[in-house]
C-alpha cells in the first residue's frame, strides 16, 4: 500500500490530521511485477540512509518494515525486539536496520517526525521509533496533531518544527519511494516483514522462532 503524493499533500494538514483515522488503505502495488528479491537487493538503500543498530560488518543483518500505526509491529518492539537487542545487537552479533512502510497518512507522519527528530543519529531514531509504538493508541486513534506536537516537544523540536517536518514534501517524497521499491522489489505487502540475510519472515514472528533463523546464521 503506497503513500502517494497526491494523497498525502490532500490529507496531511494539522489542521485535518485528527481527522484521518478512518482513511482507508489508498492502493496495492501488482504483484505482476514484483521481482525476486535477492540479500543484495535488501541491502541497498534507497532515497534514506537506514537506521541501524549493531556492527556494519556483522555476519548476519535483520532488516524491518514497519508502519508506526501497526499494533503487530508496536507488540514486536515491547514484547521481541529488546529480547533481540539484548541477545543479538548488544553483543555485536548482528546489525539491526528499520525501515518505514506506512499504511497510512499517520504512520507516514510518525515516520517523518521520527527522521527529523534523530537526523543522521539512529540512536536518537530509535527511542523516537519505540516512543512512538509505546504511545501509539494516544496518537493513532485520539488527538494526533496535539500528541505528535507533545512527542516532538520532548525530543527538543520547537512546535513549529513540527509543522514544518509534517509539510516536508522532498522527506515525505522519499518514504515513498523507499515504501515503493520495498513493495516491487522485494516483495514487501504487510507489516512487520522482515529479512535476515535476505530471506523473508512475515508477521508476528517469536523471540524464539528468530533465534532458530539466526543462531545457524552465527555458526556458518
Amino acid at each position: 500500500m503506497i503513500i502517494t503524493r497526491r494523497a498525502f499533500t490532500a490529507a496531511l494538514s494539522l489542521t485535518g490530521l485528527a481527522a484521518l483515522a478512518g482513511l482507508s488503505p489508498l492502493r496495492l502495488l501488482s504483484d505482476a511485477l514484483a521481482q525476486n528479491a535477492t540479500a543484495a537487493d535488501v541491502a541497498k538503500p534507497v532515497s534514506l540512509p537506514d537506521m541501524a543498530l549493531g556492527p556494519a560488518n556483522a555476519t548476519v543483518t535483520m532488516t524491518e518494515y514497519a508502519s508506526m500505526t501497526c499494533p503487530h509491529c508496536a507488540h514486536f518492539n515491547e514484547t521481541v525486539f529488546p529480547k533481540i537487542k539484548s541477545e543479538y545487537i548488544d553483543t555485536g552479533k548482528i546489525r539491526y536496520v528499520f525501515r518505514e512502510f506506512p499504511l497510512d497518512i499517520k504512520a507516514a507522519a510518525g515516520s517523518m517526525l521520527a527522521r527529523c527528530i534523530a537526523k543522521d543519529d539512529s540512536g536518537k531514531y530509535f527511542a523516537v521509533i519505540d516512543m512512538l509504538f509505546r504511545q501509539q493508541n494516544d496518537w493513532v486513534l485520539k488527538n494526533t496533531t496535539e500528541t505528535l506536537k507533545r512527542i516532538g516537544k520532548q525530543a527538543g523540536l520547537s512546535e513549529q518544527a513540527v509543522e514544518t517536518c509534517l509539510k516536508d514534501q522532498a522527506l515525505l517524497d522519499k518514504i515513498a519511494a523507499d515504501q515503493k521499491y520495498a513493495s516491487d522489489v522485494l516483495k514487501v505487502n504487510s507489516t512487520p516483514s522482515f529479512f535476515v540475510n535476505g530471506e523473508m519472515v512475515k508477521g508476528a514472528v517469536s523471540f524464539e522462532d528468530f533465534d532458530k533463523v539466526i543462531r545457524p546464521l552465527l555458526k556458518s
